[in-house]
Order: C-alpha cells, then sequence, then structure tokens
C-alpha cells in the first residue's frame, strides 16, 4: 500500500457509517516480512459476516497514517489490536491512545500474549475497550455481534473488559478443535499487500512461509506467557490440514521453507511422521520447536525420516542443566540435565541441528547463590558444545511472567520486583529490552551479573557465530571464531570490546531478537 498523509488536523471524523472492521498487526521487526497470522485468522473469523481490512506496520512506512485514513471513511467502528511484548508495543500504545483521541466512538480491542497477561494497565489505561484473553476465533466475532445487536456480552467467554471500577474475566473456552476452523483468507491478504513479500530469504530458503500449526502447549513452565493463555493445553491441526495449507502456498506464491512458530510443534510423534511423510515430496526445508524429553523418546526411524523430509534445525527450551533450576522452573515432563547432553548427542547422529535456549539470573536465597547459578550454566553450555559443536545455543535472562500463583512469580514479587503499573510505561527502553529478556529489571541481578551474562553471550557467539544468519561470509566467521578463541578456551570473558566491534562492523543477527 501506498504511504498517505492523515487529514483531519485534529477535528472529529464524520459519524460512523459502517460496521467495518480494521485489524492491525504492529511493527515487530526492520526489514523483516511474515505473514501476520494471529490478524489472520480473526480476520477468518469474521470473513463473509462483517467487512475487514488488515494494516500491517511491517509493510507501511506510516501504519498511523494508513490508519487514520481508513477510519476518516466512516466505514469501520471496531478496531483489532494483535500485541506482543517487545517491539509491538511500541506502536500498539501511542497509536491505540491516538485513534481513541480521534475517534472516541471506535471500539479498540487487544488480543495476543501481552493484553491476556498484562490486561489491568491495559484497561486501565482509558483507551482498550477489550481484551481478548487466548484465542479469538470464537470471541472475537460473537463480541462484534453482540455490540452490533446492542446485547450483552458478559457470557462471552475469553474476554476481560472493565465494568466501572471492576475489570471483569468471563470464562476460559475450551481449544477449538484447528481443522474446523474455517482457512486462512491468503488471497485476500495478498489483495492489500502481495504475498511474495511475505515470504523472505532466511537460513532456511529463498522464501520462507511463517505457519502456525497449532496452539497451546501441554506443560506449565513459570517462566513462559504461553501458560496464563492455554492452561497446559494444545489442540493442533492435522498433518493433512497443514499440508494442503502450506502445498497452496508453495504452489500459487512460491514458498520453498517453513517456520512453524507453533509453540511446541512436535508434541504428536504420530502427527510429525504423518506430516513429514507428506512434505517430503515438496523438497521444502523446515523449522519447528520442541521439548527434548518429548522428542528424545521418538524413535530414530521417525528422527530419519523428519530430516529426510526437510527439517534441518529444532528450536528447544533447554532452560538449564540445572535438575534443582528445572523444578523451580516448573518445567514438567521428565527434561534432566543429563538428558539434555545425551539429545544433544542423539541430534548429531541424525544431522538436525538442536537450537537451545538457556535461561540465566534466576532467583535465588542469596547473590552468592545467583552468582553460583550462572557459573553452572555457562560450565554447563560449553560442555553442550563439546558434545555436539553445531548446536545452537540461544541465551535469555530471567524475565517474570506474571502467572497469577506460581512460586516462582511469587518469588520474585517477594524479592522486590514490580511490573509498571501504567501502560505507557512498558514503551520506555528498559522494558523493551525487558520484553525481549535481555535486561531483566529484577532486583536480584546485579549489574556485574548481567555483565557476566551479556560477556559470555558475546564471547559465545564470536567462538561460534549462529549458522542462521545468512550475511556472514565464510571469511567472517572464521575471523570472530579467530579473535574469541583464546577468551572463550581459558575463561576470559570481561570486556569483550574486539568481539563486540566486529559483531557491530558486520551486524552479527541474534536469532533470538531477529529470528533467521
Amino acid at each position: 500500500m501506498a504511504d498517505v498523509s492523515t487529514s483531519g488536523g485534529g477535528q472529529q471524523a464524520p459519524g460512523i457509517s459502517m460496521s467495518g472492521i480494521l485489524l492491525f498487526n504492529p511493527r515487530s521487526a526492520n526489514a523483516k516480512y511474515r505473514v501476520p497470522n494471529s490478524i489472520l485468522n480473526i480476520a477468518a473469523s469474521v470473513e463473509g459476516k462483517y467487512p475487514w481490512v488488515i494494516v500491517d506496520g511491517n509493510r507501511e512506512i506510516d501504519p498511523l497514517a494508513r490508519i487514520m485514513q481508513c477510519l476518516e471513511t466512516g466505514n469501520y467502528k471496531y478496531v483489532g489490536f494483535t500485541v506482543m511484548p517487545g517491539p509491538q508495543l511500541k506502536q500498539a500504545i501511542p497509536f491505540s491512545k491516538t485513534i481513541k483521541e480521534y475517534f472516541p466512538e471506535v471500539k479498540m480491542i487487544w488480543g495476543g500474549y501481552f493484553p491476556t497477561n498484562q490486561f489491568k494497565p491495559v484497561l486501565q489505561s482509558g483507551y482498550v475497550d477489550f481484551v481478548i484473553n487466548g484465542p479469538g476465533d470464537h470471541c472475537f466475532p460473537e463480541l462484534i455481534d453482540a455490540l452490533e445487536n446492542n446485547k450483552p456480552y458478559e457470557l462471552i467467554k475469553n474476554l476481560i473488559y472493565k465494568s466501572g471500577d471492576q475489570i471483569v474475566k468471563t470464562r476460559k473456552e475450551d481449544l477449538i478443535e484447528q481443522d474446523n476452523l474455517p482457512d486462512l483468507p491468503y488471497d485476500k491478504l495478498d489483495e492489500f499487500y502481495p504475498m511474495e513479500k511475505y515470504l523472505g530469504k532466511t537460513y532456511l530458503g529463498n522464501k520462507t512461509l511463517a505457519y502456525h500449526s497449532s496452539i497451546g502447549c501441554p506443560f506449565t513452565c513459570s517462566f513462559c506467557a504461553v501458560v496464563p493463555t492455554y492452561e497446559a493445553r494444545w489442540k493442533a491441526k492435522s498433518a493433512q490440514k497443514v499440508y494442503r495449507d502450506i502445498k497452496f502456498i508453495k504452489d500459487k506464491w512460491g514458498a520453498d521453507a517453513i517456520e512453524f512458530h507453533d509453540n511446541n510443534f512436535f508434541v504428536s510423534e504420530k502427527r510429525s511422521v504423518e506430516f513429514a511423510k507428506l512434505i517430503l515430496p515438496e523438497k521444502m526445508t523446515w523449522w519447528g520447536m520442541a521439548r527434548i524429553d518429548t522428542m528424545h523418546k521418538f524413535k530414530d526411524e521417525s528422527l530419519a525420516l523428519i530430516r529426510e523430509a526437510g527439517c534441518r534445525i529444532i528450536f528447544f527450551g533447554a532452560e538449564s542443566g540445572n535438575n534443582a533450576l528445572l523444578k523451580q522452573m516448573d518445567k514438567g515432563g521428565t527434561q534432566n540435565g543429563d538428558q539434555i547432553e545425551e539429545f544433544a548427542a542423539r541430534m548429531k547422529k541424525f544431522d538436525i541441528i538442536p537450537e537451545y535456549s538457556f535461561v540465566l539470573g534466576m532467583p535465588a536465597p542469596t547473590p552468592e547463590e545467583v552468582e553460583a547459578q550462572i557459573d553452572f550454566e555457562i560450565s554447563f553450555i560449553k560442555k553442550i558444545k563439546r558434545i555436539n559443536p553445531h548446536t545452537e545455543i540461544i541465551l535469555y535472562t530471567y524475565s517474570p511472567v506474571a502467572t497469577e500463583g506460581s512460586d516462582l512469580y511469587n518469588d520474585a514479587l517477594s524479592k522486590g520486583f514490580r511490573f509498571p503499573e501504567k501502560l505507557e510505561d512498558w514503551i520506555s527502553p528498559a522494558w523493551e529490552n525487558f520484553d525481549l529478556r535481555k535486561n531483566p529489571l529484577t532486583p536480584w541481578l546485579t549489574p556485574g551479573m548481567i555483565d557476566k551474562i551479556k560477556n559470555f553471550e558475546t564471547v559465545l557467539n564470536g567462538y561460534y557465530p549462529t549458522i542462521t544468519d545468512i550475511r556472514l561470509s565464510s571469511f567472517k566467521r572464521k575471523a570472530m571464531h579467530l579473535v574469541a578463541g583464546l577468551r572463550y578456551n581459558i575463561n576470559v570473558h570481561k570486556y569483550p570490546y574486539e568481539i563486540k566491534l566486529l559483531h557491530r562492523l558486520w551486524k552479527y543477527r541474534q536469532p533470538e531478537i531477529q529470528g533467521f
């Protein structure tokens, strides 16, 4: 869409004449486009019932101007935002505020992990009317129906809203059978924004498709933002449905690779194998997320087939090699430090790259214990690298998640941690970094501890540059490896300025922030 300038000059817009819906996907990355699946799901839920338009913040030079242009037509009574923690807040918060200022009669509806977890500051902001608490496939159209017909919405499931000074949370809905949902309207999205640009060049392929094949996760890790949304529930599309969707996009727009953005793609070995058999003839490469203890139970022939069918890399939440910390995190299942090591070795045999994430900086009774935990994880990560040097390592610092009632969250509160009470405070640089799990703002982590984590990460990324950064030449990789070698091998991680200089010079890509 072409950039347009906003008209109106602060005057009130004309009255709304139609019951249209404007769906907005706030910018999440620079120069990287992915199919806005969450917004597209909502569009599918109202297709044929109400007119709708999508504005994609990743594809617009001035998305607010585009939104205001649409609203000034008087054709849109409802605005829906999908909001993930982190970068999307930088547009979601000020845009919502501006929309309400100019169009107070418009109903503002937010969905996504952020408003689900932080519904209090969102609704108390005064410019968000409703929060969709989890999947909106039924909730969103039912809410629009109720508002259109001036009927009560108190019994609509998955809804959070203000009634006077009180915040009301309705009952959670059982997860919907995914195959029963309408197909996503890719063709109509293509009318707004050409689909080809959503198929980006990545480590996996030249035209990489972002796709959701399931929702939720059957585990209750207390550091995970998914848990309050799905409450240890998981529902997946059938392998046949997933294959049909992907085949359609491959045949029509040339997709050659897939990023499965499921929270846990490989829950079912049967479904994973069935999909692998279907996709194998298509010669596509793909990536997904899994749990180590789940996939370690997969048969050898299943893992071999998954690799043959194009799976090149899988993201695993290793989190910690410390069994006591895994218990503190409520990791669930059977995962332990020995298993994390064994599985890294096993993946080497199948030529599947394991992408292990670790969470450092968990709370402990004393500063000495926090420091000891960090030292242990650094040593454990180096051990994993010795076992399987191809293991990709993703480092996060622990950032509390508002899982009310969880021991871990209560522990964080008891040590003085607090979330911002005002919605606008979430777009400060410090809290944006918090959402990216890079600056935890937790009282038990000293600046020295944070520096230790960041410095180790810099040295690690120098000695083992991520394979997913397709811009790094062989020369650059070898140069970083050589420069970081002495530090890595003698455990001197302080002040790695020479490595940081190379990272800055060559714009090193961190997959945990920027993806592939």
